[in-house]
C-alpha cells in the first residue's frame, strides 16, 4: 500500500468452491470456523483466531474494518460506499464477506476500483468479470510443456498428507526429507537430488518434508518451531533448484511456504496463469535464472487444496 500510495484495500481469502467462505468477518473451512479446522496444527502459522478482522489488525499499523454480507448483498453500488465511508472514518483495510461464487462477483465492479486488492484467487472471479478484454480460454493458454515432471512438498496440512501416500501407493517415486537428519547432515539435500537424477527419465519424483502433526511437533520440540521451519524451507527450495538445474521444466510445489521459498530460489518474478488443474491451483509458466530458455511450468498449491490424486493427475492437465 505504501508502495502504491494506496489509502484502502480489502482482504478476502473466500474460495467458495473450496468451502473457504467468510461470514461477519470470519473464515470457515467447510462447515469449521478457521481454528477448529487441521490449520490449528499449522507448524509455522496455526490459526487460533476465525475472526480476520482481529488477525489482520494483529498485523498492520492501519485500522481495519469490515464489509459484511448485508453490504455485499445489495450490490456493487453499496459496497463502493461503504469503501468510501470506511475510508472516511480513517479505515485502510477492510475484511469483506463472501459466502458464494455470485458474492465474489458482485464485489468485482466495485473491487476494480482499488489499486490494490489482497485475495485469495476466487476474488479473480469477480474482476476479471468486470475488466474482460479477452476471451477466457485463449488467456490460459500456455507454452507446450516438456522436461523432466517433479514434485516437492513442504506441506503437513491434512490434504497434502492424503496426496503424498496417495502417490505413493500407486507406485510414485518418492524420497522423504527427514528434518532431524537434515540438522546433522549438510549433505542431504545432494542425496536427495543424487536420488532423483536418475529417475527422471521413468516419470515424476516426490522429494517432500510432509508429516503428520504429532511427528511435526516432536520435530518442533527438538529443533525449535522456527529453526526446524526455515531449515527444512530452504533445503526444499534448495532441491527445487537443483532438479530445474538437471532438467525438471514441470514442477508441482505444496505448500504456501514453501511455495515462496521456491519461487525465490528458482529467480521468479512473474507467472503467466493457465489451465485449472483444482479449484483455487493452475498451471502457471514462469522464466527462471536456471531455465532461461524454455521456462518452467510450475504448480503452487496451498497445503488444504487439492483432491488425494492430485500429484498423479496434475501432470496431465499440461499439453
Amino acid at each position: 500500500m505504501d508502495a502504491l500510495g494506496a489509502d484502502f484495500t480489502i482482504a478476502c481469502p473466500a474460495f467458495p468452491e473450496n468451502g473457504r467462505t467468510v461470514f461477519k468477518g470470519y473464515l470457515f473451512v467447510g462447515e469449521e470456523l478457521l481454528h477448529e479446522s487441521g490449520m490449528r496444527n499449522h507448524p509455522l502459522t496455526p490459526m487460533m483466531d476465525s475472526n480476520l478482522v482481529r488477525v489482520m489488525q494483529s498485523q498492520t499499523k492501519r485500522r481495519v474494518g469490515l464489509i459484511d454480507y448485508r453490504t455485499v448483498s445489495q450490490g456493487a453500488d453499496a459496497i463502493t460506499a461503504k469503501i468510501a465511508s470506511l475510508k472516511s472514518e480513517g479505515i485502510g483495510v477492510a475484511v469483506i464477506d463472501a459466502l458464494s461464487n455470485d458474492d465474489l462477483r458482485t464485489m468485482g465492479p466495485a473491487l476494480s476500483k482499488l489499486s490494490l486488492v489482497t485475495a485469495g484467487s476466487g476474488v479473480a472471479i469477480g474482476l476479471n468479470h468486470a475488466n474482460s478484454t479477452r476471451n477466457a480460454d485463449d488467456a490460459s493458454l500456455l507454452p507446450r510443456a516438456q522436461g523432466y515432471q517433479a514434485v516437492v512438498s513442504g506441506s503437513c496440512s491434512t490434504a497434502t498428507n492424503r496426496q503424498v501416500a496417495d502417490f505413493i501407493q500407486k507406485g510414485g517415486q518418492a524420497m522423504a526429507i527427514d528434518p532431524l537428519v537434515l540438522a546433522q547432515n549438510e549433505d542431504s539435500v545432494e542425496d536427495a537430488l543424487r536420488w532423483a537424477e536418475p529417475k527422471l527419465q521413468s516419470g515424476p519424483v516426490l522429494i517432500y518434508a510432509t508429516a503428520e502433526p504429532d511427528a511435526v511437533k516432536k520435530i518442533q520440540g527438538q529443533l525449535g518451531v522456527q529453526k526446524a521451519g526455515e531449515m527444512v524451507e530452504h533445503a526444499l527450495a534448495t532441491i527445487a533448484r537443483g532438479l530445474v538445474q538437471r532438467g525438471v521444466r514441470q514442477l508441482v510445489v505444496a505448500g504456501g511456504e514453501t511455495s515462496g521459498a521456491c519461487v525465490q530460489a528458482l529467480g521468479i518474478e512473474s507467472m503467466q496463469i493457465g489451465p485449472q488443474i483444482a479449484p483455487g491451483v493452475p498451471w502457471c509458466h514462469a522464466g527462471t535464472d536456471s531455465a532461461p530458455d524454455a521456462g518452467l511450468h510450475i504448480a503452487l498449491k496451498s497445503g488444504n487444496f487439492g483432491t488425494p490424486d492430485f500429484f498423479t493427475s496434475a501432470f496431465s492437465a499440461l499439453v
